[in-house]
């Protein structure tokens, strides 16, 4: 427990093109959002954390053009602090923030324009630019190699992530947030378009854009607002070497030491029996199983199996990304908040459609940054 509670979420709706609004226009919608949700006004906010990337915004020091929308000007000026990773890393820049004794309560705001970059360019900027990055390898080049080593090594299919592709297009269905959603069948994924082998379009998650905000408050604030605070219960983040040639692609140990400490904290032992539902950050199919495994939810190598067998499915015993996922709706740097506001909303039991059966006392939040989940943040949500 870490005395620190969620008591404000708020998210755009997701789309390949948000035409109607910049960058600051976003970031005021999802501030106001919040703000509303946790009944409080901006003179209640104390700090701030921007979360942005000057790749994604093609601009330098990108934060800057959404501070005066966050309201970290109001007044003459706030505390502000940016984050260039994940939104989870952000909650967690903000977490600390606030158990440093020094603020009472933090926002976190994070956006993203995905349709306004190009992704395999500015991914590609990820790798070393002397060895590897002439070599043209980018997010979902690297992506499909861990695909493959993963296979190989555990023997899953393609079509063992294609059951992945059906659950979570299929959940998007009943989350107004979501970009992707539709009906599909395994045949859909398998016949759809090789994007880079093993890996066809519908086991990639789109281009989108759009944003999120939180509000983070310490005990004493958040047991006097009348929102039902969401208690951040366990929270940690890791991260992995930086040439991918350096790591073993078919396990993730950044995210099994994270979910360790994360697990350690909120006093989890069985998470596949504690834990109520879990959002992932599957930025492509395979990722779910991976993740899975490596979380404790499975044994090594039985992802692929715990998929085929349902028991991921909307209402399984381990309901894992009801709201459709990253696969249905991806804006960088925002998706792993978003799993976030989306474990929030079941535990408040808010999640309309999409809310799971039976109370939602945990819940676990995931996000990713760099090639081939680099870095992971697991958090641990509870009553």
């Amino acid at each position: 427990m870490t005395d620190i509670a969620i008591v404000g979420a708020a998210q755009t709706g997701y789309r390949r093109r948000i035409d109607d609004a910049n960058f600051s226009e976003m970031v005021y919608e999802v501030t106001s959002g919040a703000l509303a949700d946790a009944g409080l006004s901006i003179d209640d906010i104390d700090n701030f954390i921007t979360v942005s990337n000057d790749f994604w915004d093609g601009r330098t020091i990108s934060s800057m053009a959404v501070q005066d929308a966050c309201g970290s000007s109001y007044q003459g000026g706030r505390n502000v602090s940016t984050v260039e990773g994940d939104g989870t890393f952000g909650l967690l820049y903000g977490m600390m923030r606030i158990l440093s004794g020094a603020y009472k309560t933090t926002l976190v705001v994070v956006h993203c324009k995905g349709s306004e970059g190009n992704m395999r360019q500015i991914t590609n900027g990820m790798f070393d630019y002397i060895y590897t990055r002439p070599l043209g390898i980018e997010a979902t080049a690297a992506a499909a190699m861990q695909a493959r080593c993963y296979m190989d090594r555990y023997g899953l299919t393609e079509e063992d992530f294609a059951h992945v592709s059906v659950k979570n297009r299929g959940n998007a269905r009943l989350n107004p947030h979501a970009q992707l959603a539709a009906e599909m069948t395994i045949e859909d994924v398998m016949t759809s378009k090789m994007m880079a082998a093993p890996l066809k379009i519908h086991d990639l998650s789109p281009i989108s854009d759009g944003a999120a905000a939180v509000i983070l408050a310490d005990r004493n604030t958040a047991s006097k607002l009348g929102r039902k605070p969401v208690w951040i219960k366990g929270i940690a983040h890791c991260s992995e070497a930086h040439y991918l040639g350096d790591r073993d692609l078919a396990e993730a140990p950044a995210l099994r030491d994270a979910a360790h400490r994360a697990y350690g904290m909120a006093g989890v032992e069985n998470p596949f029996e504690e834990i109520d539902v879990v959002e992932l950050y599957d930025a492509y199919s395979y990722m779910e199983p991976l993740w899975l495994e490596e979380l404790g939810f499975c044994p090594r190598g039985k992802g692929g199996e715990l998929t085929r067998l349902g028991a991921t499915a909307f209402d399984g015993p381990v309901p894992v990304n009801p709201s459709g996922g990253v696969l249905s709706a991806h804006a960088v740097l925002v998706a792993g908040l978003a799993r976030v506001i989306e474990a929030t909303l079941q535990i408040r039991g808010e999640a309309g459609e999409r809310q799971v059966e039976g109370p939602v006392e945990l819940a676990l939040a995931h996000g990713i940054n760099g090639p081939c989940g680099q870095s992971h943040c697991v958090v641990i949500l509870g009553e």
